[in-house]
């Protein structure tokens, strides 16, 4: 497929969507969530399309050698999936949260790197500043930033906080004309290659959580260095490390919110990259279950596939089983926050129950391929590492069992 006639498809596609965003939100019911709109499905087989012939055939190649996805990060730009949710106005696609979690699955199953690449500048980037930047803020930090260009991270975890969010050492202090940051940020997705970061300091001590506030940093600025690219165990395409605030001078109207609104900006927008994060192990879990599946139909032990033993069925059903069952409660966590409603507790079940699945589908898809599985020359050892972060980024399994118990509770007005 030349490559306008496939921008010509997805933008006919993008089009047909839009006309269906209002109607959509109000489809919350679990009827709905079996059969995707038209163009909903259609958005999925172009993404899917994309994947197969940019990403897949190079996933194993970028992450071997730790290389970020440049040209295809751009690519997924002009087809409006660098900033799903941003209006058109300001560069972006104008569509809708399960827009968004439909094509992060199918970008993930052909590389995960790239899917966190995608969320990160979606769920944790352009989100808060669309939820809480003014018009001046959304001009200079959102609009150039949605196609694929240029990227932006956000710095919340620090060294000594890991999830406990409302404890920044990082400071901001207010020195009148401007803000002076000092601290260290740990564990930044896209450290290396973003040109913005949202960061999370102190700026009154004496009020914890509701003394923290949210500031837009340009990278590089003075003031500012990065740590070491961490070598991480999976998602080896996309760069991690460590952002480094010695006096780094920030101007006053680089706040995002009111100050002391940080805590409330990163939660809220937690919520809704937990949906992005879903979307990511949903694709992981995919890919290790299609790499099964089509290993079993192709090994024969004892004379006949081994699709045809009863052991390998057991497992492919569980596999199948608990991804579906995934997918349904992400689909719902978006279907939620695209209609204005309460979504933090579906957010959370689906990150963890996606998340878990990965994790599970990945170790059962070695365990069909055996010796197979254990080495390169497949990409089941890479699903599996990949897979392992997704319990951990944006809220552990264990915060997210918090979460939900701590929701189940309010609404059955027990807390």
């Amino acid at each position: 497929m030349s490559r306008l006639i496939f921008n010509r498809k997805i933008s006919r596609i993008l089009c047909s969507i839009r006309g269906q965003v209002n109607s959509l939100s109000s489809c919350r019911s679990l009827s709905s969530l079996a059969l995707l709109p038209d163009t909903h499905r259609m958005l999925r087989q172009t993404i899917r399309d994309f994947t197969d012939q940019e990403l897949k055939p190079i996933a194993a190649k970028l992450d071997k050698q730790e290389t970020y996805p440049k040209e295809q990060i751009k690519k997924l730009g002009e087809l409006g999936m660098m900033a799903v949710e941003v209006p058109e106005a300001l560069g972006g696609s104008g569509l809708n949260c399960l827009a968004y979690a439909i094509g992060m699955e199918e970008i993930s199953r052909g590389c995960a790197s790239t899917g966190v690449i995608v969320s990160v500048n979606n769920s944790l980037y352009t989100s808060p500043l669309m939820a809480f930047g003014t018009d001046a803020q959304l001009e200079k930090w959102v609009k150039p930033f949605s196609n694929g260009d240029r990227v932006g991270c956000f710095a919340l975890s620090e060294p000594g906080n890991g999830s406990d969010a409302g404890a920044a050492s990082t400071t901001a202090k207010d020195m009148g004309d401007h803000w002076l940051l000092n601290g260290s940020k740990m564990w930044i997705t896209n450290g290396y290659e973003a040109e913005a970061a949202i960061v999370f300091a102190t700026t009154e001590k004496s009020l914890k959580h509701k003394g923290i506030s949210a500031f837009l940093v340009p990278k590089p600025t003075a003031g500012l260095t990065l740590g070491k690219k961490e070598d991480k165990l999976g998602i080896r395409a996309s760069s991690t490390c460590q952002l480094i605030f010695e006096d780094c001078k920030i101007p006053k109207e680089n706040i995002l919110g009111s100050p002391g609104q940080g805590f409330k900006v990163a939660m809220k927008t937690l919520d809704g990259g937990r949906i992005g994060i879903a979307a990511q192990a949903l694709g992981i879990g995919q890919a290790a279950l299609d790499c099964a599946l089509e290993y079993s139909g192709k090994r024969d032990a004892f004379g006949a596939p081994i699709a045809k033993l009863q052991a390998i069925q057991m497992k492919l059903a569980d596999m199948e089983l608990r991804l579906e069952s995934a997918r349904l409660l992400t689909w719902q966590a978006a279907m939620l926050k695209d209609a204005g409603q309460p979504y933090t507790k579906s957010a959370a079940m689906a990150k963890l129950a996606a998340s878990e699945a990965a994790t599970f589908i990945s170790h059962q898809a070695i365990q069909v391929l055996g010796g197979m599985g254990y080495v390169t020359d497949m990409p089941a050892e890479r699903h599996y590492r990949d897979a392992r972060i997704t319990e951990i980024y944006e809220g552990t399994s264990e915060i997210m069992r918090l979460v939900i118990a701590i929701n189940l509770l309010k609404e059955h007005q027990i807390m």
